[in-house]
């Protein structure tokens, strides 16, 4: 049985995955969505334990597909770190990733750095920015965004990642959206994954489920022919 454990990105929740998820299951997967929760204390390493929590769930004959989603890209490199037994195959949606002692903001741009900053003020909390800020423009999906979305932690976009080398022997691909707004092919090829683009805004999953299913089913095929050469 293969099981894909989807995990969200900053401001978002496990709902982000709700179209994608049934089309997972039509093709015979299981699917896992932890929600990483928006404690005001919580950092990266508190997401990361979420989503290892999720991987102890899982079956110890099963096949696991790890997507992380933006931010959740950080969160995911290090669960797979501390699961290199369990996850098979490492998946980045338009995902932040880098090296051990990476961070959101370690690999952000400057200048989004201090806009962020700034949005959190004095707080400890950054509010969740626009939905066009994730490429939703259409009205009605713009509305329904933004009365889900909740203020992100600003401790996990400064917490850099715990990595020990474990992820760098798992495979790993990395979904970049286009046109790109951020280096996330860049990031990809950086840590060692095969790039694959999908043409789409960054909540790519939202606008663009079937494409972006169908991409995640291929990189659990890519995955599994790499196990039989």
């Amino acid at each position: 049985m293969t099981t894909f454990v989807l995990v969200h990105g900053a401001w978002h929740g496990s709902w982000a995955w709700d179209s994608v998820v049934p089309l997972l299951y039509a093709a015979g997967m299981q699917t896992l969505t932890p929600d990483l929760g928006i404690d005001a204390g919580s950092g990266l390493h508190d997401h990361a334990r979420t989503v290892v929590a999720a991987l102890d769930t899982v079956g110890a004959q099963d096949d696991v597909v790890l997507v992380g989603h933006s931010y959740g890209g950080l969160v995911v490199r290090e669960a797979a770190d501390a699961r290199p037994d369990v996850v098979g195959h490492v998946v980045l949606v338009d995902g932040w990733a880098g090296a051990d002692g990476s961070s959101l903001f370690s690999l952000a741009p400057e200048a989004l750095v201090t806009a962020l900053r700034a949005a959190a003020g004095d707080g400890d909390q950054i509010p969740a920015p626009p939905p066009a800020a994730f490429g939703i423009v259409d009205p009605d999906a713009a509305a329904d965004l933004a009365i889900r979305m909740t203020p992100q932690p600003l401790r996990t976009f400064t917490e850099p990642t715990r990595l020990r080398g474990a992820v760098d022997g798992i495979a790993g691909t990395a979904i970049y959206c286009r046109p790109q707004v951020y280096p996330f092919e860049r990031f990809g090829e950086a840590v060692g994954y095969r790039t694959l683009a999908v043409d789409g805004p960054h909540n790519v999953m939202l606008t663009h489920p079937q494409d972006l299913a169908g991409m995640l089913l291929d990189a659990h095929s890519f995955s599994a022919k790499k196990c039989d050469v």
